[in-house]
């Protein structure tokens, strides 16, 4: 069982908070978004924005419990920075996450670099890796083929 949150036991009553799962619906028509994307694919972006909001709201949650909880510490002269330091790394994870969503779905407003040969997930510039399947994104060359600093390639 989890501990509720400050903001939670503010009102006097201790209530379970349970996120809502909408069911993936499905774009009509056979427009393509972004990156010649299918409509599952702007699924995704939704999804991905519906995330954003839910850590947005989870961030702000946890400094708001963090704040209170230093303040409860304090009032009290009892300062227990073990306690501390764990709210605040459940606190920078979420932060951490929230800003990995943010970053791709500003990649996905700007463009990317392009697709994933293998399984075609668009990729950001200077990706080695596609993020999906895991396969090499770039080629690789063998080292005879690459000129040192002051020779004249062959």
């Amino acid at each position: 069982m989890t501990t509720p949150s400050f903001s939670q036991r503010a009102g006097g009553a201790v209530r379970k908070v349970v996120p809502s799962r909408k069911p993936k619906g499905k774009s009509a028509g056979g427009s393509k978004g972004a990156f010649g994307s299918t409509p599952r694919d702007d699924a995704a972006v939704v999804d991905l924005r519906r995330r954003r909001d839910q850590l947005s709201a989870r961030v702000a949650e946890l400094q708001w419990d963090l704040g209170g909880l230093v303040y409860e510490m304090a009032i009290r002269d009892s300062i227990r920075v073990d306690v501390l330091v764990r709210r605040s790394a459940t606190l920078q994870g979420v932060d951490a996450e929230l800003a990995e969503v943010e970053r791709i779905l500003r990649l996905e407003q700007n463009s990317t670099a392009g697709e994933c040969g293998s399984c075609g997930a668009p990729h950001s510039v200077g990706a080695a890796y596609c993020w999906q399947c895991g396969q090499p994104l770039m080629l690789q060359v063998p080292s005879d083929a690459i000129a040192v600093a002051g020779e004249r390639p062959r």
